[in-house]
């Protein structure tokens, strides 16, 4: 375990990160820092193939920006260390799988974290809002995501009015996988995980490259460079061990057995 504000516990391939920072897991520059730390190392260790994010208590995921430490000095456009804010929007080559358990409010910076997820879980108590229009500044990273991930006048409209949405709505516009019953959230959220820990990690870390990659590209130049193995680790993939094992496995009628090489 370390230190709070940032909890972290290992179980076999998976981590799971708890932002614990009492009272409500606000997020100033030394604990983004921290937690880019955490999932830098969490990235370059071969040995772990899947994160969970969550927050600690109850009520709060994150409430994102901490206001408090800016008003004291914290400077809104201050180093926030690798990853940028909290550790994982602006993460590189971060290709394994990330899994958000959103366990309550999830406001502005806290929603752009859970963003930053491959997918969501969501305890039916969560909340979201982006609020950054009341407090003066910008959504910035949710200004950038939001439109490509839900239709675009109801992603403006979140963004100009600040509204909270409980899960129900987030759900119905694809922003969350799952709701569960707060109990079985983080039952849910470490079977998945285990599911993904099962999986190919090579494949894994070539279809998040392929996405990144594609996000502004036409179609056929995206793949164009994965057929020419111009892609890192789609080139890892296609000379991999992994790969000959699948096909191994699918005409022996057997399940493979991943080596992540």
């Amino acid at each position: 375990m370390t230190e709070t504000p940032i909890k972290t516990h290992r179980d076999g391939a998976i981590l799971k990160v708890t932002l614990d920072r009492p009272k409500a897991n606000a997020i100033d520059l030394k604990t983004s820092c921290q937690m880019g730390e955490v999932f830098a190392a969490f990235r370059d260790d071969p040995a772990l193939r899947v994160a969970i994010i969550t927050g600690g208590g109850d009520k709060f995921f994150c409430p994102g920006w901490d206001l408090k430490a800016a008003s004291e000095g914290d400077a809104v456009d201050g180093d926030y260390g690798v990853g940028g804010f909290g550790g994982l929007q602006e993460l590189r080559d971060l290709n394994k799988p990330v899994i958000a358990a959103v366990n309550g409010i999830a406001c502005g910076g806290g929603l752009e974290l859970a963003l930053s997820a491959d997918m969501i879980l969501a305890a039916d108590h969560a909340t979201f809002a982006l609020p950054e229009i009341r407090s003066g500044t910008v959504a910035d990273a949710a200004s950038v995501k939001l439109p490509k991930r839900i239709p675009y006048h109801i992603a403006m409209e979140l963004l100009l009015t600040g509204r909270w949405f409980d899960a129900q709505e987030a759900k119905g516009w694809g922003l969350v996988n799952e709701i569960l019953p707060a109990d079985q959230l983080m039952d849910r959220a470490w079977e998945l995980a285990r599911l993904l820990a099962s999986g190919p990690p090579l494949v894994y870390a070539a279809i998040k490259e392929i996405v990144r990659d594609a996000e502004d590209s036409k179609f056929q130049d995206a793949m164009n460079r994965i057929t020419r193995r111009q892609l890192r680790t789609v080139d890892a993939l296609y000379a991999s061990e992994d790969q000959m094992e699948g096909a191994r496995a699918f005409a022996e009628k057997r399940d493979p057995v991943w080596k992540g090489k």
